[in-house]
């Protein structure tokens, strides 16, 4: 009986609240709990607006990684300049001793060539072509100057004039051409002097190998162009390194470029063969390079098949840090007054004259 009536008694304080919350009609003195509604498009302007008010806050730059996609690394910049320089050197023995090989201009007369046969022989054009180099690669250096990547830039650089000098040496040896005109003239051979020989060497390397400082007399470097391999790296590492929008400057490095080449022919110096192989090897092992070094998918992909030539160990070892593509970025190389030379305290002294206002 007693659970009955206890039972009852519940049942009818419930329906004594339903009526109310039927109603709606809720008694002021009663708790109810907050709702949490979304902040709507309104509050959050109205609080950046509070925020612009107020501009005593502090504002705090979080980098998003703190790994360095684009190491300097010049350690192996250094490296990359010591394999240039060694195969620009190895260039000059290799041309030493093709001379020795090079038939004389009476028993082997030129070969034929469809561009001689066309256009005859320009006397300075040679020196057009050697000027224009010495000027793209000016522009070169001044531009690698301000460039922010220039440790990546430079060994890209130097890996690439390495190995197609090194292309060079082997195409030299393995076949020797005649001389293209009979204008050319070849200092006499050694036969065998090795004294001689080793100053060649070194007058070709102290002259750059070019015909305007009287350093080149030899004959024999012919397959492939030394000159064209130069106009044309340059021109591309110039564009490749300089911003889309400067039209005005890729044409004219261009035009230096491709006025270069085409007095090489002018000049009747180097067969059309010489400077089409040229060419070709120089922009497509440069393409090759830069599309496996700006793509990061191709350098672990198993179906990447440029990984199958002989400079992919050199590859992976001076690009295994770079891991994106470098943009354009410029600025200025020497900061005045060094950081040395600054007043630590002066910063300070503002802050602390602040405080105290």
């Amino acid at each position: 009986m007693a659970s009955q009536e206890l039972v009852n008694a519940r049942d009818s304080s419930t329906d004594n609240l339903n009526p109310k919350m039927e109603g709606g009609a809720v008694p002021s003195s009663s708790k109810t709990c907050p709702v949490h509604t979304p902040v709507g498009e309104d509050a959050k302007r109205g609080f950046r607006k509070g925020i612009g008010r107020h501009n005593d806050y502090v504002k705090i730059s979080v980098p998003d990684s703190k790994v360095n996609r684009l190491p300097m690394e010049w350690w192996k910049t250094v490296i990359a300049f010591f394999y240039a320089g060694f195969n620009l050197v190895l260039t000059t023995v290799v041309i030493t001793i093709v001379h020795e090989r090079v038939p004389p201009k009476e028993s082997s007369p030129p070969l034929p060539d469809k561009f001689f046969d066309y256009i005859d022989r320009v006397n300075w054009a040679f020196t057009v072509t050697e000027i224009n180099g010495m000027v793209l690669l000016a522009i070169w250096l001044i531009q690698l100057f301000f460039f922010r990547y220039k440790s990546i830039a430079c060994r890209r650089f130097f890996f690439l004039i390495g190995t197609l000098y090194l292309y060079r040496c082997v195409t030299m040896y393995i076949t020797t051409l005649p001389v293209p005109g009979v204008h050319m003239t070849c200092a006499p051979k050694l036969h065998g002097d090795s004294q001689a020989k080793i100053q060649r060497i070194l007058r070709l390397v102290s002259g750059g190998g070019l015909s305007i400082t009287s350093s080149h007399l030899l004959c024999g470097d012919f397959l492939y162009s030394g000159h064209t391999v130069m106009l044309t790296l340059t021109y591309l590492f110039i564009k490749e390194y300089s911003p889309r929008s400067f039209w005005w400057y890729h044409l004219m490095c261009w035009l230096l470029s491709a006025v270069g080449v085409v007095c090489i022919l002018v000049a009747h110096e180097h067969y059309s063969v010489d400077v089409v192989v040229a060419y070709f090897i120089t922009s497509r092992l440069f393409w090759w390079y830069h599309t496996m070094a700006n793509l990061q998918t191709l350098k672990c992909s198993p179906n990447n098949y440029l990984t199958n030539t002989w400079w992919n160990p050199l590859f992976n070892f001076l690009e295994r840090n770079v891991q994106t593509s470098v943009p354009c970025s410029y600025s200025w190389p020497i900061t005045w007054p060094p950081a040395c030379l600054k007043n630590p305290c002066k910063k300070y002294s503002m802050v602390q004259s602040t405080r105290e206002e």
